[in-house]
């Protein structure tokens, strides 16, 4: 039976132990999964993808499975490029279903990809990236809501992951 693929997309700034869990279980269902790095064009002050590649790629070092990449053009064309059958998707509550559930219908029209939707697991369904910048930029503490590769680049002067 051939290896099969899945690419988990997001921006992860900063990634998250929501993130961290559902890669994690995208682990369990597919031989590989390929973290794609990419930049929402409706969020402002995102630090460079290198600089958050970089971050993800050493908060899931101790997975063997994973693959981390920067995304610079359409999710389906990375699919294809790492022979991706699926996308998976971390969802919180019934509004991101639904954000989620066109764009999983533009991909599978425009390419030969299923989205897969991984309800995020209870201890994380208040967990965003934004609301973890907003906290850590007022000095408050998420410690526990990065991996701990993270929350080292958060409280490091050079670390990377930028406040705004």
């Amino acid at each position: 039976m051939p290896a099969v693929t899945a690419v988990f997309p997001g921006s992860f700034n900063p990634f998250t132990l929501g993130h961290d869990d559902i890669v994690r279980r995208a682990t369990a269902l597919f031989d590989r999964v390929v973290i794609a790095v990419g930049t929402n064009s409706s969020k402002a002050g995102v630090p460079p993808v290198e600089e958050r590649v970089a971050a993800v790629q050493e908060a899931t070092a101790d997975l063997a499975a994973v693959e981390v990449r920067p995304l610079t053009g359409l999710l389906v064309d990375l699919c294809a490029e790492v022979g991706a059958k699926a996308i998976v998707k971390g969802v919180r509550n019934g509004a991101d279903v639904d954000y989620e559930f066109g764009m999983a219908q533009m991909n599978a029209h425009i390419a030969d990809v299923e989205t897969v939707l991984l309800p995020t697991a209870p201890q994380w369904a208040f967990v965003s990236s934004t609301l973890v910048r907003e906290v850590h930029r007022f000095g408050g503490d998420v410690r526990d809501l990065v991996p701990a590769a993270i929350l080292k680049r958060l409280t490091t002067p050079s670390g990377g992951t930028h406040e705004h």
